[in-house]
């Protein structure tokens, strides 16, 4: 399997496991946990491709994935109880598999001859794009606009360009995947640890004096 499938499929995965934990945290059955980890899982990256005119999307090409992600939902609602212990660690796979869609996201553009900045936002959009569909679908503001949240995009912006300086010097496809994915992963926990994040932008809401 190519590195960039392998990577791929990991990263549907690790997605799907937050979608799953996600809407398990919710309340939700089975079908509400396989639309959440379809989100998550596909979301961003079927964006991705459409952004790219990718035809088919990356999911419909490799079917296995969407089964895989219906087999985990399906485990998912059969034990309820282990998903409720392993909540605790949602930050995990969601790191991982913004990490992960981040670098696929900007090789991917580099693939099509985007300019660098494009590259790096649609590695941007592929990372957290799925997240930002499943808090829709679980009916919250997406994590990625709340002023509270602290740094989700910021980190796979980073990632992404660590990965494009390391293209630019003329790193291995793999070096600039590794790396770039660690950045993100790296800088999104040590972010919730330390609860780092931007300001927001707030405009007062008192009435003007003539």
């Amino acid at each position: 399997m190519p590195l960039i499938q392998a990577i791929e499929f990991v990263a549907v995965m690790v997605s799907a496991i937050y979608g799953i934990l996600l809407a398990s945290r919710k309340g939700m059955d089975f079908v509400g946990l396989f639309c959440v980890a379809f989100a998550v899982a596909f979301g961003g990256g079927s964006l991705r491709d459409l952004f790219l005119d990718r035809h088919p999307l990356f999911w419909i090409a490799n079917g296995h994935y969407v089964i895989c992600v219906f087999g985990l939902s399906l485990v998912g609602a059969v034990i309820p109880r282990v998903l409720h212990r392993l909540e605790r660690y949602l930050p995990i796979p969601d790191a991982m598999g913004m990490s992960l869609f981040t670098v696929l996201g900007t090789s991917y553009a580099l693939e099509y001859e985007s300019p660098l900045f494009i590259a790096s936002i649609i590695g941007v959009i592929t990372g957290t794009f799925g997240g930002v569909i499943a808090d829709i679908i679980c009916n919250e503001v997406p994590s990625l606009f709340k002023p509270a949240t602290t740094f989700y995009a910021t980190c796979s912006f980073a990632g992404s360009w660590s990965f494009l300086t390391l293209h630019w010097l003329g790193q291995s496809e793999t070096v600039c995947m590794f790396v770039g994915a660690t950045i993100t992963f790296a800088f999104r926990l040590l972010a919730m640890a330390f609860n780092w994040r931007l300001p927001a932008a707030q405009i007062s809401s008192e009435p003007t004096k003539d």
